[in-house]
């Protein structure tokens, strides 16, 4: 998180602790709501839903508290509308929403962080796939304000379009060929360096 998303986060926090519910939340649950607010805030930007997360977690900070469920969920829904600025709700619909009206630039933009995703697998440091497509999914979904499962999946329908092969199965072929040999050969090197040297 950069120091901008940052100071945004504590303004969100700070604006959340002086709304009507915040102000009538300890200090404990404050920084507890706080917690449950972030992470739904970021399942709903991986995959633009949030129904199921609030509940789970509306039932676990509840269940160490003396309300019930639907409170603790009123509870997280108010600090996170305070928080954010919008409902979780018209979050998620705002990311759907702009995935529906993506700018001219989308492909290009997805096509090249498929690119990018495939040279992170097989150039300089190596990494596996998974990990470099999460990082370009990601930053093509705030790119794009869309979900990064919305951008992941543009980012693959992209590539097969122009390249004529799946993404997932290119970015698979290359990490076995270019990551896996850097990966065995490091796990072969840390064996031999705790054969030498064994825990006393």
């Amino acid at each position: 998180m950069n120091d901008a998303n940052m100071q945004r986060n504590d303004e969100g926090i700070r604006k959340a602790r002086e709304s009507f519910t915040g102000r009538n939340l300890t200090e404990a649950q404050t920084d507890i709501v706080a917690g449950l607010t972030g992470i739904i805030n970021r399942h709903i930007q991986k995959t633009g839903s949030f129904r199921e997360p609030l509940t789970d977690y509306a039932h676990a900070f509840a269940r160490s508290e003396k309300f019930d469920a639907m409170k603790g969920e009123m509870i997280i829904r108010d600090f996170y509308t305070a928080r954010y600025g919008r409902t979780m709700n018209a979050t998620r619909e705002a990311l759907l929403e702009n995935e529906k009206n993506l700018p001219e630039t989308a492909r290009e933009q997805a096509l090249q962080a498929s690119r990018q995703t495939l040279d992170a697998i097989s150039k300089g440091e190596t990494q596996p796939f998974y990990k470099a497509y999460d990082r370009e999914g990601c930053a093509l979904a705030r790119s794009l304000n869309i979900t990064e499962s919305g951008a992941k999946h543009l980012m693959s329908e992209s590539y097969r379009e122009v390249e004529g092969r799946e993404l997932y199965e290119t970015g698979k072929a290359l990490e076995e060929k270019y990551h896996r040999p850097r990966v065995e050969a490091a796990r072969q090197e840390r064996a031999q360096t705790l054969r030498q040297n064994p825990a006393r």
